[in-house]
């Protein structure tokens, strides 16, 4: 890759660097939530193939999310400019056994590598943590990687 990301992420959650490939960073909350599921914050990193613009690859994304998650549904979705640096942004929902998860995601595409931030919660409990994952999104940096 030809960027570092870097993010703040929250105090006392557990961090795993690298934990598969293609995801940089995988944070969890210390506990899980009374509905027994525990939020999670996940950064994935790859290239993208083909000259496609930041809207294409979340709208291919997603079609392929909903091969992927049970019972799959798109609630909000926007593209704005963050500091220079075109953002996609989707809200969606999915159920992970008898948990209803909804994660709010955040995407960037810069020099053919792809940057996505996922923060995943029980529905039940996102009132008490989307100002959490808008947070963190905030934090996050694209810095090109310098030669060793």
């Amino acid at each position: 890759m030809n960027h570092i990301v870097s993010l703040a992420v929250p105090r006392r959650w557990s961090t795993r660097d690298d934990p598969a490939p293609g995801v940089v960073l995988l944070a969890r909350a210390p506990a899980a939530t009374a509905s027994g599921f525990t939020p999670e914050l996940v950064v994935r990193v790859g290239p993208i193939e083909g000259a496609l613009s930041l809207t294409a690859w979340r709208a291919g994304a997603l079609a392929a999310l909903a091969g992927q998650l049970v019972d799959l549904e798109v609630e909000d979705t926007d593209v704005f400019d963050r500091d220079g640096e075109p953002t996609a942004y989707h809200r969606f929902s999915h159920r992970l056994g008898e948990v209803d998860v909804l994660c709010d995601q955040w995407a960037w595409l810069r020099d053919g590598v792809g940057v996505t931030l996922t923060g995943s919660v029980a529905r039940a409990d996102y009132g008490d943590y989307y100002d959490l994952f808008e947070d963190v999104a905030a934090t996050v940096e694209l810095s090109p990687r310098t030669a060793a």
